[in-house]
């Protein structure tokens, strides 16, 4: 692989014009293509074979008047007063005469009154569903009533629920970015050069992406997630290969066999590196949720495409860049002279290494307990889907929500439907009055209406109270008690559904799937580390540590964002459960990052070892040649995963924190501090391979060995650039 990523990258290096200008003409055609068929996205999260979901798809077909969006009104009279009909019918008149709406009905006659009288709540029906609502009708929606005297009226429901946008924040991240690279390489050009690649990468990726919009069902969360990832592994594989080609040119290369030179070395290391990016991402298949995969699949085809932008794009700009990628001193020197080294021995990671290699054992000791510490929050970790009680404070949605706590209770935002389904209007009636007196006897339910029946009379359906909210444990709890207590009624099919069992049937299926999918990784990881370094013990050491890292970014993760302890540092607004899909996204992503790290550490500490340094040099060297690059590269990932935590939604935002740390965890602790010390402690052995294991493994060759020794480095003094 060295040896054909080395002659493309001379290719690209030699032929920079035409690649420079196929770059150019794409993104300009992908970005066409986004702006002629991008779709909406979705805020839908739904999976199919679930009770919940079954029972939505029967309601599409048999009950389609209620199969809708649905919107809530809030209605309160001023303190110390009652709502009268009159007063609130103006709400009403105008709810109803909303384009797309259905049906809005009169709090009085649905008794949806509370008890004192000061509060009310109009329900809306929209003939559409959520994805259906175009921006004109939640602009009506959120003007209905909003004109009445002396009411406060408040407009949530699934329709007000807010979409994550690109904001300003992001940029913050990037201007980080752009100062660490600034001061990593002492040079404006280069940082500049490393930055536009890494933008290169997202525009297209990003551009792509929203051009499928249309065909594919994109949920809002996606776009961020894609961006998110594409920047932060665009800059650093862009990072990593600028830092080799510098290294090259410095020894005294000319700018084409240095930029082989780099992307047959650090452009190996780079695909190995995406590789396990993408594998991970694309195996969020495995947990068979689609909004999932669809997540994955976009982050994936983001990352790939940085990789190639970094191994085609990033040489024919090294071409243009010339000798300004180097700092000035080293510009000046005389090219003909001796090189110069990239890093003197007693530099800091070198430093840093041998402080290791002395107190080792204290080293690991401290870095595991104090990761494992970290990690004890974890055992109280709580998964659920977002409701509108975590929206940011002063939303529509949030306003709502809260509104109708202090009228009538937090259950009342987490209404459950029970969907009857029987062959006969009479087996149905029956049936769903003896499911209807099943559900009032279930602990936790605070009310059940009456049954409302289809047009022929087969389906019927029950709207059920809980007494708890929506994320609340105590409702899951209710959900499962009303599910076991009707699952016996003869005569129809009885399904609860409801964006509440929507919310707790994916987090059950996703929290099922996450061991596996841990499982999956972590063997994957052991697989890939052995094929790279040809060792058992590196890749199982490799693994471990990921663990680790895993547990300490879960645990702080929870502290903060469900427990709620700092939670003002990250601006959070309310704590609460951990959104369901966090968990197996956080998993996918970090390892695809975590063997970033190790690959671009140990490979020169491997490196060095087979060309005949003792064990405890090659591990310095290791950590001495690479300890700049990667704190870099995990500054940059933390400070573009950091911009994120500054967005209101509260789902970006725990992504984003959960990343940024786990980036900071993983680089800083496990690889700069404990894989070192591992190192040391194993000596030799760190290396041994099984000499039948070592013959059937194929040589991935991406310490660019083999390129070595059959295309000898050539070093006449030449121009750095052709014009």
């Amino acid at each position: 692989m060295a040896i054909l990523l080395y002659r493309l990258g001379r290719l690209s290096f030699r032929r920079r014009g035409r690649v420079v200008a196929l770059w150019l003409l794409l993104l300009a055609l992908l970005g066409g293509g986004a702006a002629a068929f991008s779709g909406p996205t979705t805020s839908k999260f739904s999976i199919p074979g679930t009770e919940s979901q079954k029972a939505l798809d029967s309601l599409a077909r048999e009950f389609p008047q209620a199969g809708g969006a649905t919107g809530t009104i809030v209605v309160a009279a001023p303190e110390g007063g009652k709502l009268t009909p009159s007063a609130v019918a103006p709400v009403t008149e105008e709810a109803a005469k909303v384009p797309g709406v259905l049906a809005a009905v009169d709090p009085f006659a649905s008794r949806a009154v509370s008890q004192d009288g000061r509060y009310a709540l109009v329900q809306v029906q929209f003939e559409s569903g959520v994805d259906g609502i175009t921006d004109a009708q939640r602009e009506a929606f959120g003007e209905a009533g909003a004109d009445v005297a002396d009411l406060r009226v408040e407009h949530g429901g699934e329709i007000m629920r807010g979409v994550p946008e690109v904001g300003s924040t992001e940029i913050i991240g990037v201007a980080v970015a752009a100062l660490v690279l600034v001061l990593t390489f002492g040079s404006l050009v280069a940082a500049g050069m490393t930055l536009l690649n890494a933008l290169v990468g997202v525009g297209a990726g990003m551009a792509g992406l929203f051009a499928l919009s249309s065909t594919i069902e994109l949920t809002s969360t996606a776009p961020i997630l894609a961006l998110m990832l594409g920047l932060a592994v665009g800059i650093d594989y862009a990072l990593f290969i600028t830092s080799r080609y510098r290294h090259y040119l410095s020894e005294g290369m000319d700018g084409e066999e240095a930029a082989g030179r780099a992307a047959g070395t650090a452009g190996s290391a780079v695909v190995f590196a995406g590789a396990t990016v993408v594998i991970a991402l694309a195996g969020l298949a495995v947990a068979g949720v689609p909004f999932l995969t669809v997540m994955g699949l976009a982050a994936a085809a983001t990352v790939a495409l940085a990789v190639l932008v970094s191994l085609t794009l990033l040489p024919a700009v090294l071409g243009f860049a010339g000798a300004r990628v180097l700092p000035r001193k080293q510009r000046t020197r005389d090219r003909t002279s001796a090189p110069a080294p990239v890093e003197a021995e007693s530099g800091f990671g070198f430093r840093w290494g041998r402080i290791v290699a002395r107190l080792r054992v204290p080293v690991l000791v401290l870095g595991v307990v104090g990761l494992g510490a970290l990690a004890l929050p974890v055992q109280d970790m709580r998964l659920a889907l977002p409701d509108a009680s975590t929206e940011a404070v002063g939303s529509p949605n949030r306003e709502a929500y809260d509104l109708t706590t202090e009228g009538f209770g937090e259950g009342f935002n987490g209404r459950l439907v029970a969907v009857v389904s029987g062959d006969t209007a009479r087996a149905t009636g029956a049936a769903a009055k003896e499911t209807a007196a099943l559900i009032m006897e279930t602990d936790g339910v605070l009310a059940v209406a009456a049954p409302q029946m289809n047009e022929k009379g087969t389906t019927a359906l029950l709207a059920v109270i809980p007494e708890t909210g929506p994320t609340a444990a105590a409702t899951e709890d209710t959900v499962n008690g009303i599910r076991d207590r009707v699952e016996d009624v003869k005569g129809a099919s009885i399904a609860l559904t409801g964006a509440t069992a929507v919310g707790i049937d994916v987090s059950e299926k996703l929290s099922n799937a996450l061991p596996v999918y841990l499982l999956l990784v972590v063997g994957l990881s052991v697989l890939l580390l052995m094929l790279v370094f040809r060792s058992v013990l590196v890749p199982l050491k490799a693994a471990l540590g990921f663990l680790l890292t895993i547990g300490a970014t879960f645990g702080i993760t929870v502290a903060i964002f469900q427990e709620g302890h700092l939670a003002d540092l990250v601006g959070l607004d309310t704590p609460g459960p951990l959104v369901s899909f966090l968990p197996i996204l956080l998993i996918g992503i970090l390892f695809g990052l975590a063997m970033d790290y190790e690959v671009f550490l140990v490979s020169r500490m491997r490196e060095d070892f087979v060309h005949g340094s003792d064990a405890r040099e090659s591990v310095i060297s290791g950590v001495g040649h690479n300890a700049r690059v990667v704190t870099a590269a995990a500054v940059i990932m933390t400070a573009v995963f950091g911009g994120f935590v500054l967005m209101h939604d509260p789902i970006i935002k725990s992504i984003g924190f959960a990343l940024a740390v786990g980036v900071l965890i993983d680089a800083f602790v496990v690889r700069m501090a404990l894989v070192p010390a591992v190192m040391h402690l194993l000596g030799r052995a760190a290396w041994w391979l099984p000499g039948p294991v070592d013959r059937a493994l194929p040589d991935l060759d991406i310490e660019g060995e083999r390129l070595h020794r059959e295309i000898p480095v050539q070093r006449e003094p030449v121009e750095l650039v052709k014009t």
